[in-house]
């Protein structure tokens, strides 16, 4: 039976897409935004975090790691990455859940039993289960076989995506999908790639054969101050997404928010995060003005 890692389960979320969802996070990117407010979901493998904050130094982890990788100091806890296994008994037994894990094995059969406890808020609001990440990509057959389980219990199914996969795999889940949240981060092709790690040509590419599927989709845009909130690049951005096949896309602009700084001191990495800025209310403004004059209607948030 397949498995794979899923760092989070959000239940009653209601900004990926319509009603009351649950969203599941799966684990594994093949970006490396520098504006990522989840981190964590860039390894596909599990990670341990720690907030030496909510640490009350007791030693109960110390005592409970098998591999004796924690070591408990005058500044917290220290832990020996070629020791640690992941096993996550410190996690279990931290009181102040001072230490995570981050990525649990998770089984379709257990996802879908934890999505049938959501089904009367689903059904109530017009809700489903929006798969995120990460990459929901990476793991397509895992992906195919979760929508395939939604489809036939007739639940709406959403994927939120960056957009950087096979193409032929992308159409298989568009089969299965009846809404995809696509991540569109800016178009000239060696800015993305500083910002993000890989070129953009792909993810342009696959944008659009889905939107030639007629698939619904929502598009949307990080929106991070003095990289991508220039004139020209939402300009470029808008003019593209107008020349889409089939109905106007609804765009979706998101702000950048610092969030991400505190998961990166967790995941002892605080060297990491880059100080970027928020686009200043009138930037925003003017965003949705540059999509209004190609016949876009863009929004803040969502």
């Amino acid at each position: 039976m397949q498995t794979t890692f899923i760092f989070d389960i959000k239940r009653y979320a209601i900004n990926d897409g319509p009603g009351i969802r649950m969203v599941v996070f799966l684990k594994g990117c093949n970006l490396n935004c520098a504006w990522c407010h989840n981190p964590e979901s860039i390894s596909i493998g599990q990670e341990r975090m720690y907030a030496q904050k909510k640490c009350i130094q007791c030693g109960t982890c110390v005592l409970a790691c098998p591999e004796k990788a924690l070591t408990l100091t005058p500044e917290g806890i220290i832990t020996d990455a070629e020791l640690c296994q992941m096993y996550g008994r410190c996690a279990e037994v931290c009181p102040t859940k001072a230490i995570e894990i981050s990525g649990k094995q998770m089984l379709v059969a257990e996802i879908m039993n934890e999505i049938g406890k959501e089904r009367v808020f689903f059904d109530q609001s017009g809700g489903g289960v929006t798969f995120s990440g990460g990459e929901p990509l990476l793991h397509s057959r895992f992906l195919i076989e979760l929508l395939d389980e939604c489809g036939r219990r007739g639940i709406h199914r959403a994927v939120d995506t960056a957009g950087l996969a096979n193409t032929e795999i992308l159409l298989e889940v568009a089969k299965r999908t009846d809404l995809f949240l696509y991540d569109l981060k800016m178009m000239d092709s060696e800015r993305h790639r500083e910002w993000t790690g890989a070129p953009n040509e792909k993810i342009l590419e696959n944008l659009k054969i889905l939107a030639g599927t007629g698939v619904k989709m929502i598009i949307r845009i990080p929106l991070i101050g003095g990289i991508n909130d220039d004139r020209e690049n939402l300009t470029d951005t808008a003019r593209f997404i107008s020349e889409l096949s089939g109905e106007k896309k609804e765009v979706n602009l998101l702000p950048y928010h610092k969030i991400a700084q505190t998961k990166y001191q967790k995941l002892g990495r605080p060297k990491e995060f880059q100080f970027l800025e928020e686009p200043p209310k009138e930037t925003q403004l003017q965003a949705i003005a540059i999509f209004r004059e190609w016949g876009i209607v863009a929004s803040i948030g969502g």
